[in-house]
């Protein structure tokens, strides 16, 4: 199995514990979103994961296996940490010849990928006349060399075009439902609530939440409808009737809390009472991971 398992791992550096007993698995088959703030031990808990650094305790394993133990490791393990770490000097096609080369990848492979990603028109080129995107795009590509079963990513829209974000957004629900493992690591919320179904969130090197998406959202949601009637008098009684109160908003549009959509639907229904807009409003990921996450953010700037 390609599940990754993060059991008690801790990694301290001198006075600074940057993973704290940590514990989560991340399972094939969904896009798993990987949060935190800055400083929260989520770059850490990935290079322990890839033997790129050595962890004080604790074990962070993949199938059941140090990602050292794997001799042809990108057959396993695709991994995108940072776009800048290919060396400048070599071209696209060069350095994933070396990649495929030390994994007894076949060459076809490279073009393959890099027809996938891309970046196969620059494929001649030395990387360090590459822009960002290209570079994200080129470190994708290293990452689905071997074909593996888990893929770790970290900021992997970072320097994207708009078409990029496409792409990547329906690669890595591609990959899920391909039944791989897929771990994600972002700061951008808004896009990341467009692929993800699963959220691992860190605070200061512990775990804070282990959930679905959605149910990380609701959690975090107070009941709140939003509706437009061509008879707000009528409803606004109706609803006083049962304990709510409905708030004008903007744009002709009120606003009822403590109540959702369906149950307005079927008290409108009931008294024959016109709607036209019914909708819940739930709090966005944006919102939900900032109310989590406010004690557990070092470096969070002051409004005046």
């Amino acid at each position: 199995m390609n599940s990754i398992e993060i059991r008690e791992l801790t990694k301290v550096y001198g006075a600074t514990r940057a993973v704290d007993h940590l514990s989560f698995e991340v399972l094939p088959g969904r896009v798993t979103g990987f949060l935190g703030p800055n400083g929260a031990g989520k770059s850490t808990t990935m290079r322990l994961l890839l033997g790129l650094d050595r962890a004080t305790s604790g074990t962070a394993t993949i199938g059941g296996r140090a990602f050292t133990d794997f001799q042809e490791p990108l057959h396993h393990v695709g991994a995108l940490l940072d776009p800048q770490a290919a060396h400048g000097g070599r071209t696209a096609r060069d350095h994933l010849l070396a990649l495929a080369v030390g994994n007894r990848i076949p060459a076809r492979r490279v073009d393959e990928v890099l027809e996938q990603s891309g970046v196969a028109a620059v494929a001649g080129r030395r990387i360090k006349t590459f822009s960002l995107g290209m570079r994200q795009r080129l470190g994708i590509a290293a990452a689905l060399l071997g074909d593996p079963g888990v893929v770790l990513l970290d900021e992997p829209t970072n320097g994207l075009d708009p078409e990029g974000i496409i792409w990547i957004r329906d690669m890595l629900r591609r990959l899920a439902a391909e039944g791989r493992t897929v771990l994600v690591s972002s700061h951008l919320m808004a896009e990341t609530a467009s692929f993800v179904e699963h959220l691992v969130v860190l605070g200061q090197g512990k775990l804070l939440a282990d959930t679905s998406m959605k149910a990380f959202i609701d959690a975090r949601s107070s009941p709140r409808v939003q509706l437009r009637t061509s008879d707000p008098v009528r409803l606004r009684a109706a609803l006083a009737a049962d304990g709510f109160s409905m708030v004008e908003a903007e744009e002709e549009r009120w606003t009822v809390d403590g109540i959702q959509a369906e149950r307005i639907g079927a008290l409108a229904a009931r008294d024959g009472i016109p709607l036209l807009e019914l909708a819940d409003e739930r709090a966005s990921l944006e919102q939900a991971y900032l109310d989590l996450t406010a004690e557990a953010t070092p470096f969070a700037s002051t409004s005046r």
